[in-house]
């Protein structure tokens, strides 16, 4: 499996900040839960009513994540947003690149990959939520 299910996975915002800032620490601190294994700070960050087109839920996420953190004995991800789209200040796009690295006990000793997401997210009281996402192999069509 590769990286797709951490990339999009966020933390969230210090409600003092604006919406545009809080989307941002959402994105970086998913990247350093996914960078430490912490799945369940990962989950936390993704509304109970998430659905995406491949026909994922949250569970399914979850379960993905599991197997995935059990394979790699380290992960690294290079996060790019290259756009932000508000809607008032309790929605959101996100288009970001994510370059993904992780060291295992392949025969190589390790898996590098490079993602493109559109993710979806709304914010629910102080927290910020991915309800949606579509991803892909950079050049590759979004699903």
């Amino acid at each position: 499996m590769s990286f797709t299910y951490l990339a999009f996975l966020g933390g969230c915002g210090d409600p003092e900040a604006g919406p545009e800032e809080q989307v941002r620490q959402w994105v970086s601190a998913g990247q350093q839960a996914a960078e430490t294994k912490e799945r369940g700070d990962l989950l936390d960050l993704i509304s109970p009513s998430y659905v995406d087109s491949r026909g994922f839920d949250r569970d399914d996420i979850g379960d993905r994540l599991r197997v995935y953190f059990l394979r790699q004995q380290r992960i690294k991800l290079l996060t790019s947003i290259e756009e932000i789209r508000l809607y008032g200040d309790t929605a959101a796009e996100i288009d970001l690149t994510v370059g993904m690295v992780g060291k295992n006990d392949g025969v190589l000793g390790f898996s590098a990959d490079a993602y493109r997401f559109e993710l979806e997210l709304e914010r629910d009281g102080d927290d910020w939520l991915l309800i949606s996402a579509r991803w892909g192999e950079l050049g590759e069509e979004l699903h």
